[in-house]
C-alpha cells in the first residue's frame, strides 16, 4: 500500500558511509524532530485537510467520477477511452486493472497524516484549548478518509497509529463493522472540540460541531442507525425552513448556490475550496501543490465557440464530461432546478448561436452547476485551464434535511416539513412525504454533486436504476482494489473481482 508522511515539507535522508562523514541534524526538518511547535503542528494540520481536495481537485477527482457511474451521467470525454477509469465505472468494466490507484491511496495518504499528527500532538509546546481543536480536527478528518474508503471498497485495513516500512506487507483487511465504530469514535470525540462557528476571513473551510455532526449523522444514516442519525440531523438542521443553532439556512434562491463568488454561505456546511492563484500546471495537478477546481474543464463543452452575434451563454470550452443523460433531463424538465443543473447546448447548436465538438455519448445536455464561464478563466500562472476557482459542496443544508426526513422514515410532520421546506425554497409545492418522494427530491436538488450513486447503492435500487449500463448486482456495489495494492500484500480482493 501508498502511505506518505505528508508533511508540507520536503523531508530529505541522506545515506553516507560514517567512514567519510557524519551529518549532524540539528536544523534539518526530519519527521522525528518536526511539530516541535504550534507553526508546525498547524502546517501538519494542514497536510491532512489538504487530501479533502480530492471531491473536486485533479482529474480523479470523486465527484466525476460518482457521475459517471450514476444514471444520471455518462462519462463522455473525447472517445471511449478518455478518462479510462472513468469510462470502465460507467459501463461497470470496472477492474482491479483498470480503476484508478489514487481513489485508495489518497484517502490512505490522508489517514497516514492524521495518524502522524494525533501521535505528535500531545508533546506540541501549545495552548491546551488549540491542542485540543487540532486534535479534534485531525480525528474528523481521518474519519472522512476512511468514510470515503468503506463506501467505496468497503474491505478496507483499519489503521489508526502510523505503519513502519516492513509493517504494510502485514496489514489485513478489518470487519467494515469495525471501521464504522471507529469512524464514529472519532467524530464522537470530536465535536466537543471544535468551534460552534468560524472566523470567516481567518478560519474559512475549517470544521465545526454543526458539520460533524452532520458527518455522523450520515454515518449513522448509511448504517441504518436511523434513529441515531435523525437525532444528529434534527441539531444541525433546526427548524426547516429557519436559522438553525449553527447558522445554517437554506439559501432564499436556489441558483445562488452556483455564483462563485457567494462562498461559505448559509447553506454550505462542508465546502471544498478552490484557488485560481496557485499556479497549478500540469506536472502537479492534482497533487497538494494544485488548488484548482478540476470538476469545471471537466465539464466545459468540448470546442465550444460561439457565432457572431449570438446570445448563447460565454461559456469556456473545456472537455465535455460527465454528459447529462436523457433521464435526468426528463426528471427534471418543468422543475425550476433546470435551468441552473442542465444546459440544452444542442438547441444553440440548432439556432446556428454555437459550434462545438460532440463528446463522445453526446446527449446535448451538460452539468450546468459546474460549467466554466470565459471570464472564469484564471489570468495568473500555469495552465489556465487546471486553476478554476468555484468551490464544491461535500454537503449543504438541502443535504441534510432530506437524510433527516429519510431517517424519520419518510414519514411524520417533521419529515414532512423537512421535504417541503427543500420544495419551497424553489416555488414547488407540498407533495406527501414518503421514503420515494425524498429520494426523487435528492436526486433533482443535488443532481451533478457526487451523491446519486452512493443513493441507488445504499437504498438498493442500483440494479433496477443501472441495469442499462451492465450494473451486475452482488459485484457492482462496491470497487474492486487496484491491483497495486494487492501484489506482495495480504490484502483480498473484492468478491466478484
Amino acid at each position: 500500500m501508498y502511505f506518505f508522511i505528508g508533511l508540507p515539507i520536503m523531508l530529505l535522508t541522506i545515506s553516507c558511509n560514517t567512514d567519510y562523514i557524519e551529518v549532524d541534524t540539528t536544523g534539518t526538518l526530519l519527521e522525528d524532530n518536526y511539530y516541535r511547535n504550534e507553526s508546525e503542528a498547524y502546517s501538519g494540520l494542514i497536510a491532512v485537510y489538504d487530501v479533502i481536495g480530492k471531491q473536486s481537485r485533479g482529474f480523479e477527482n470523486m465527484i466525476s467520477l460518482l457521475n459517471s457511474g450514476s444514471d444520471d451521467h455518462y462519462t463522455g470525454g473525447g472517445s471511449s477511452s478518455d478518462g479510462s477509469q472513468l469510462q470502465a465505472f460507467s459501463n461497470y468494466t470496472i477492474s482491479e486493472s483498470t480503476i484508478a490507484t489514487s481513489y485508495w491511496n489518497d484517502f490512505y495518504q490522508g489517514i497516514f497524516r492524521a495518524n502522524t499528527l494525533l501521535l505528535k500532538l500531545p508533546g506540541v509546546d501549545m495552548a491546551t484549548t488549540t491542542k485540543a481543536r487540532f486534535t479534534a480536527e485531525t480525528k474528523a478528518l481521518r474519519a472522512i478518509y476512511y468514510f470515503e474508503l468503506v463506501r467505496l471498497f468497503r474491505n478496507i485495513p483499519l489503521i489508526t497509529s502510523p505503519l513502519g516500512t516492513d509493517d504494510i506487507y502485514s496489514v489485513t483487511q478489518a470487519d467494515p463493522n469495525d471501521v464504522y465504530a471507529q469512524i464514529e469514535t472519532d467524530l464522537s470525540e470530536a465535536i466537543s472540540g471544535l468551534p460552534v462557528s468560524l472566523d470567516l476571513e481567518n478560519e474559512a473551510g475549517r470544521l465545526t460541531q454543526g458539520a460533524v455532526k452532520a458527518l455522523l449523522g450520515k454515518v449513522y444514516l448509511y448504517q441504518g442507525k436511523n434513529s441515531e442519525a435523525a437525532a444528529q440531523f434534527a441539531e444541525v438542521n433546526g427548524t426547516p425552513g429557519s436559522t438553525s443553532a449553527f447558522g445554517y439556512k437554506l439559501l432564499d434562491d436556489f441558483s445562488d448556490l452556483w455564483n462563485i463568488s457567494n462562498i461559505y454561505n448559509t447553506e454550505s456546511i462542508i465546502e471544498i475550496a478552490h484557488s485560481d492563484q496557485s499556479n497549478a500546471d500540469w506536472w502537479f495537478w492534482g497533487s497538494g501543490a494544485d488548488e484548482g477546481n478540476s470538476l469545471n474543464v471537466m465539464c466545459g463543452p468540448r470546442g465550444y465557440v460561439r457565432t457572431a452575434g449570438s446570445t448563447a451563454p460565454d461559456y469556456a470550452a473545456g472537455w465535455g464530461f460527465n454528459i447529462i443523460t436523457q433521464s435526468l433531463y426528463d426528471a427534471l424538465d418543468g422543475d425550476p432546478r433546470f435551468d441552473d443543473t442542465i444546459e440544452n447546448l444542442q438547441a444553440y447548436v440548432d439556432s446556428g448561436e454555437v459550434q462545438l465538438e460532440e463528446s463522445y455519448q453526446y446527449t446535448g445536455y451538460y452539468l450546468k452547476k459546474f460549467m466554466p464561464f470565459n471570464s472564469d478563466v484564471s489570468t495568473g500562472g500555469g495552465a489556465s485551464v487546471l486553476n478554476y476557482k468555484q468551490h464544491t459542496y461535500m454537503m449543504r443544508l438541502a443535504d441534510t434535511y432530506l437524510m433527516e426526513a429519510e431517517a424519520l422514515g419518510g414519514t411524520g410532520t417533521r419529515a414532512q416539513a423537512l421535504l417541503d421546506a427543500v420544495r419551497a425554497r424553489v416555488g414547488l409545492p407540498s407533495v406527501p412525504v414518503s421514503l420515494d418522494a425524498i429520494m426523487q427530491e435528492r436526486r433533482l436538488e443535488l443532481a451533478g454533486e457526487g451523491h446519486r450513486w452512493y443513493d441507488l447503492v445504499r437504498t438498493g435500487n442500483a440494479a433496477t436504476a443501472l441495469a442499462f449500463k451492465g450494473f451486475t448486482p452482488g459485484k457492482n456495489e462496491i470497487l474492486p482494489i487496484p491491483l497495486a495494492e494487492l501484489e506482495n500484500t495480504l490484502l483480498e480482493q473484492n468478491p466478484n473481482y
